[in-house]
């Protein structure tokens, strides 16, 4: 079994990155494979509607040239997909925004094809907005037909400097319970 967590921060190592680690360390100690892939640096521009992932019907955007086919490929090749962000004017960022309009028009493009995956959205926020960009990455995911995975609390840590969310251990516990649980509804779905 595989988890692939996307880090849609534009800091590479910041708190968004050590809230999915936090994460996937739990997946890792249940003997999940696991792969973080960042978007920071990278162009991921949004939906252009063109809607030629209907008429190609392959499993990829049309638009080529950037990181979201190979990022549709790898949540293809996962049983379970986490999506995280930090919370910019309430909502997540605009490459997460993105990777999301374009990898959730190619899944229903082509019969839903993360339909049943295991999913979790995990924000990083400074002080309000969480709930907004927490939606938007959970609407990915029951938008597309996949099953969505809670913790003991929302999957949100505090803390605006990097590193400052290890300080919210409420947050970092959440994720750990996160964690946990996706391993657990990934081994009673794939036994």
């Amino acid at each position: 079994m595989k988890v692939v967590a996307f880090n849609g921060s534009a800091r590479a190592k910041g708190n968004t990155a050590i809230l999915l680690n936090v994460v996937l360390n739990e997946l890792s100690k249940e003997g999940i494979e696991t792969e973080l892939v960042t978007l920071a640096g990278k162009d991921v521009p949004g939906c252009r509607a063109c809607y030629k992932c209907f008429e190609k019907a392959d499993g990829h955007c049309a638009v080529t040239g950037d990181i979201v086919n190979e990022c549709i490929d790898k949540m293809r090749a996962a049983d379970g997909i986490l999506l995280g962000s930090p919370t910019y004017f309430s909502n997540v960022t605009a490459g997460m925004k993105a990777l999301i309009e374009r990898a959730g028009m190619t899944s229903r493009a082509n019969q839903d094809l993360l339909k049943r995956k295991v999913g979790a959205g995990v924000v990083a926020v400074r002080r309000a907005g969480a709930m907004h960009a927490f939606s938007s990455l959970n609407f990915f995911f029951l938008i597309g037909q996949m099953i969505v995975v809670g913790s003991n609390y929302w999957n949100i840590g505090i803390g605006r400097e990097a590193g400052e969310v290890e300080k919210d251990i409420e947050g970092v516990q959440t994720m750990k319970v996160l964690g946990q649980n996706m391993a657990w509804l990934l081994k009673k779905l794939h036994t």
